[in-house]
């Protein structure tokens, strides 16, 4: 669980996100609303020579010229419904805002609360996808019971005292109902990397577990772990949590519950 601080830490990140929100919302982006455009990417270009400042736990810069293999737990937290909650308008007898404003009130206020919860149990975000992110957390090979207990944490926060947070302040604000969250975590090896355009690369965890944890969070605020991390799940007599065997996308995964 959160510290009484860490909750109030919370709290302030996600009013402080919300006001911005607003901000950037009454100032234009609520013309977004109106019409709104796809935007196209370039394919990425490998270059050998850059290297960059990393969000990359155990990597503070990543250089191309260097082949860099290491061992992580990647956590996705995943918004469920996110495109429901765009599509299917709420009556404004219900709540203050709908569509599009609600959706983006949502994301800001949850996605900087959840990587401020990741980074308490020392884990980092590495990339914000749309309504979910990716985080790492590095396993040391003497030391890989902290990493695989310090995910399972974080992963237990973000379901629970951070999306209660998350959900009271979004109510009180704007009459919104609660937000469901899934949680995926994943172990492997992976190859740390720049990728991108020259002159504009960023640093990149390339692995199997970004894949796995990313099809396993599409629970409805519950944690799902890949067989691997479960296999390395350190044992002890009179332990509190037990695996339940869950198939999510064609991908074995086993439920994490309290015994």
């Amino acid at each position: 669980m959160l510290t009484q601080n860490q909750e109030q830490e919370i709290r302030i990140i996600v009013n402080q996100s919300l006001d911005k929100a607003e901000e950037h919302w009454k100032k234009g982006g609520h013309q977004l609303a109106v019409a709104l455009e796809h935007a196209t990417f370039s394919e990425s270009v490998l270059d050998k020579s850059e290297s960059e400042p990393s969000k990359i736990p155990g990597h503070p810069k990543v250089q191309d010229n260097y082949t860099v293999i290491d061992e992580f737990i990647a956590l996705v937290a995943d918004m469920r419904d996110s495109s429901k909650h765009l599509i299917n308008a709420i009556s404004k007898k219900t709540s203050k805002v709908t569509g599009l404003e609600r959706v983006y009130y949502e994301t800001s206020a949850l996605l900087p609360a959840i990587a401020q919860t990741i980074k308490y149990k020392d884990g980092n975000v590495t990339e914000y996808l749309g309504d979910g992110v990716l985080a790492l957390f590095k396993v040391d090979s003497d030391k890989k019971s902290d990493a695989i207990y310090s995910s399972y944490n974080a992963a237990r926060n973000i379901i629970g005292d951070t999306r209660e947070i998350v959900n009271q302040e979004l109510s009180e604000r704007y009459s919104l109902p609660p937000i469901n969250l899934g949680v995926g975590l994943s172990l492997s090896k992976t190859l740390v990397s720049l990728v991108g355009l020259e002159g504009e690369k960023h640093p990149k965890a390339f692995g199997e577990c970004v894949f796995r944890a990313t099809k396993l969070s599409t629970g409805k605020n519950i944690i799902i772990t890949d067989k691997y991390l479960k296999k390395m799940w350190p044992s002890s007599d009179g332990g509190t949590i037990k695996f339940k065997e869950k198939r999510v996308k064609k991908v074995k995964g086993f439920l994490i519950e309290d015994k």
